[in-house]
């Protein structure tokens, strides 16, 4: 069993930054596929970033060029750093690992202030 435990989330101001990490235990993070997703208030969940266990990426469109997912396999460990925050991306981050089956974590709430 997997358990995520996500951390980094806050209250910034717009065009400020913030770091989410989000710790694996219980499994070996390099084996699998990890992403960041986000949920508005009244919104549907999201995926904001992904990253596969070869390193290959992929953003959604509005986070592309903000943000940047990594990963550091030593530490079983994935991140996401997001530059240049918007109010539009006020949520809770939640950080998902997987590949046939999908862990997820609690979830983190960023708030970005105009």
């Amino acid at each position: 069993q997997v358990v995520l435990e996500e951390s980094g989330g806050g209250v910034v101001q717009a065009g400020g930054s913030l770091r989410l990490s989000c710790r694996a235990s219980g499994g070996t993070l390099s084996t699998y596929y990890a992403a960041w997703y986000r949920q508005a208030p009244g919104q549907q969940r999201e995926l904001v970033a992904l990253i596969t266990s070869g390193g290959s990426t992929k953003f959604a469109d509005s986070v592309k060029g903000r943000f940047t997912i990594s990963r550091d396999n030593a530490k079983n460990t994935v991140y996401l750093q997001m530059n240049n925050l918007k109010p539009e991306d006020t949520a809770v981050y939640y950080c998902a690992v997987g590949s046939n089956k999908w862990y997820w974590g609690q979830g983190t709430q960023v708030t970005v202030s105009s």
